[in-house]
């Protein structure tokens, strides 16, 4: 085996499909559509050279702001909720649920496998005030308030992507993290249980530190994927009311597809592929001395 990964050749022989895969699937369009932020216009209508135009768009188009503020709000929201009840879920099947712990992990991760339009349908039902009313406003009515026009809102719009998203990734995260927790060394959670730890002490002083390097794996595995969010605000609010709920992906796709503005769109691009570089480098440099610790 040695020989074998010691011959340069071979190595590359071996890497050369995945590389080249790679290169075509992922690379090739990348570099495409950063030469196309030079330029404005569409494979229809022509292009024409437009320079550092796009960029300078950017800073100027409220637009651009709005999708960034609403792209960071729903970010921070949607990483704190799915990983912080993943993280309490996968504590509650190590230590509580133990052994029984099987049937609630398939539950609460059945959402994740469920497709987006479905749950996006579903959640649209739920909260819906016309023609019918949903379950949702039905409990409003029924405990003496009155029903909400939740899609009619930005604010309520938003609280209602928030609930459905979490509500289908914290599963995925809870068995992520649940993977992270298991592998504890029993003995030393015994130990700590001899020395009188127990309850938030256990967890503040043994748990947590252990299980640090996993969760923040989790994090900057979420804050990736929000960032991009596409799908579920599509199906779901569609961007409304308005432009409210519009992330920069779905700003994205309107610039670049149904306003044939493929310059524009792939600045748009450009600046998400920045902005979750940035993020993803800032968490690494800011917990690097705690997961090599």
């Amino acid at each position: 085996m040695r020989q074998v990964l010691g011959d340069r050749k071979t190595i590359a022989a071996l890497l050369a499909p995945a590389l080249i895969t790679y290169s075509a699937v992922m690379l090739a369009p990348m570099l495409w559509s950063l030469g196309y932020t030079f330029f404005s216009g569409s494979p229809v209508r022509g292009f024409t050279w437009s320079g550092l135009a796009n960029f300078a768009e950017l800073f100027k188009d409220p637009k651009t702001k709005d999708a960034i503020a609403f792209t960071a709000k729903y970010a921070l929201t949607i990483t704190t909720g799915q990983v912080a009840l993943g993280y309490l879920l996968a504590l509650l099947y190590v230590f509580y649920l133990k052994r029984s712990s099987t049937l609630i992990r398939t539950l609460t991760f059945f959402p994740v496998v469920l497709p987006t339009v479905a749950v996006s349908l579903l959640f649209q039902k739920l909260f819906e005030i016309a023609p019918a009313t949903g379950p949702v406003n039905s409990a409003l009515e029924a405990l003496g308030g009155e029903a909400v026009n939740w899609f009619g809102s930005g604010s309520n719009a938003f609280w209602v992507i928030a609930i459905m998203d979490i509500w289908r990734s914290m599963g995925f995260y809870a068995v992520l993290l649940y993977a992270g927790l298991v592998d504890i060394p029993e003995d030393v959670i015994e130990s700590a249980r001899l020395d009188g730890a127990g309850g938030w002490r256990l967890a503040r002083f043994i748990v947590f530190p252990m299980s640090w390097p996993v969760l923040i794996s989790a994090l900057i595995f979420s804050i990736n994927g929000t960032l991009k969010v596409f799908d579920s605000i599509y199906a779901l609010t569609g961007g409304g009311p308005g432009s409210q709920t519009t992330p920069l992906t779905l700003y994205m796709y309107r610039t670049a597809f149904a306003y044939g503005d493929y310059g524009y769109g792939s600045s748009i691009a450009l600046l998400l592929t920045m902005l979750c570089l940035v993020v993803t480098v800032f968490m690494f440099r800011g917990t690097r001395k705690d997961l090599t610790a």
